[in-house]
C-alpha cells in the first residue's frame, strides 16, 4: 500500500532526527549547492525506504533535515524526474513524504528556458500556473486508485500555486511571474514546441516541478514555485544556437547568489503551521 510506505520512508527519517519540518524545499538543477546553507542532518536518498534515487547531472539526491534561515526545514537537495524513467507516482512520493513529516507548506525550485521575449538569463520567475501536455495525456500522478484519507479524487488545479506566497515572494524579491511548461524531457524542447507553447500563454518551460505540484495540492499543501531562467528557448530553426547541459549549468551558478538572498527573506516571513 502506497500510505504503508510513504510512513515506511517518514518512519526512517524520523529515527535519524527529532526535527518536525514546516516548510519543505525543493532544490532544482543546478542549485543543490543552496542546501549547504541548512544547519542539520544529511541523508542520502539511497538510505531512506522506497524513496526514488536521482540520476540526473546537478542533483546530488540528498534529503537535508534542520534549521534555514530560523525555520525547521527539509531541503531537497535535487530530485527525480520522468525523463530518468521514473513513473508520475514515483517522481512524487518524495513529496508525499514531506507532507507525512509535517511541511505545510512546500517551495519547489527550478532551472528552466525562458519563452517570454522579455526575459533574460538570471531571471527568477515566480510561477502562477503551469500546462502540462504529459500530464493532460495521461502522466497524472493522481492517475489510479485515491486513498481518500491522503486527498480528494478530483483536485482543483486553480490557483495551485499561492496567491498570497507568489505576491510575497515577488514582493520580496522583485521577480516577474510566469506561466511554467511542464515537458518530460531529457532532449531539449524543438523551436516548433517551443513556437506552440508560446501561443498557448506559456513564458517559461522545463521538465519537473508539475508533477509534484499536483500531488502537493492533493496533500492539502501550500504550494509556491519559482523557475531559475538558465537559458533562452530557441524558437526558430534559423537561430544558430544550439542549447546545451553547460550553459544552464553555467547560469544556474551564477544565479545561486540571487536565489539565497530571496530564500533568505522569504523563508522568515513564510506562514506557521498548516494551510
Amino acid at each position: 500500500m502506497l500510505k504503508d510506505r510513504i510512513e515506511a520512508a517518514a518512519e526512517f527519517i524520523r529515527t535519524r532526527t527529532p526535527l518536525r519540518p514546516e516548510i519543505a524545499l525543493v532544490l532544482g538543477s543546478g542549485l543543490g549547492p543552496l542546501a549547504e546553507a541548512v544547519e542539520g542532518v544529511t541523508i542520502p536518498f539511497a538510505e531512506i525506504p522506497h524513496f526514488p534515487v536521482s540520476t540526473a547531472p546537478g542533483h546530488e539526491g540528498r534529503l537535508i533535515l534542520g534549521r534555514l534561515f530560523g525555520r525547521e526545514v527539509a531541503v531537497m537537495q535535487g530530485r527525480v524526474h520522468l525523463y530518468e524513467g521514473y513513473t508520475p507516482q514515483e517522481v512524487v512520493f518524495p513529496t508525499r513524504v514531506l507532507a507525512a513529516l509535517g511541511a505545510g507548506t512546500v517551495v519547489f525550485t527550478n532551472a528552466a528556458g525562458g519563452m517570454n521575449p522579455e526575459y533574460r538569463t538570471g531571471d527568477l520567475v515566480v510561477i502562477e500556473d503551469h500546462l502540462s501536455l504529459a500530464v493532460a495525456s495521461g502522466l497524472d500522478p493522481l492517475r489510479g486508485l485515491n486513498d481518500p484519507a491522503m486527498g480528494e479524487r478530483f483536485v482543483s488545479m486553480n490557483r495551485a500555486y499561492d496567491p498570497e506566497l507568489a505576491a510575497l515572494a515577488a514582493t520580496l524579491g522583485g521577480l516577474r511571474r510566469g506561466t511554467y511548461a511542464h515537458v518530460v524531457g531529457p532532449s531539449f524542447e524543438p523551436p516548433a514546441l517551443i513556437r506552440l507553447l508560446r501561443l498557448a500563454g506559456c513564458d517559461l518551460v522545463g521538465m519537473s516541478t508539475v508533477p509534484e505540484v499536483i500531488a502537493a495540492r492533493h496533500l492539502g499543501m501550500r504550494v509556491l514555485a519559482v523557475s531559475a531562467v538558465t537559458n533562452i528557448a530557441v524558437a526558430s530553426v534559423a537561430d544558430d544556437h544550439v542549447t546545451n547541459e553547460a550553459e544552464v549549468w553555467e547560469a544556474a551558478k551564477s544565479i545561486r547568489p540571487r536565489l539565497v538572498a530571496l530564500l533568505e527573506r522569504l523563508i522568515p516571513a513564510l506562514p506557521k503551521g498548516m494551510p
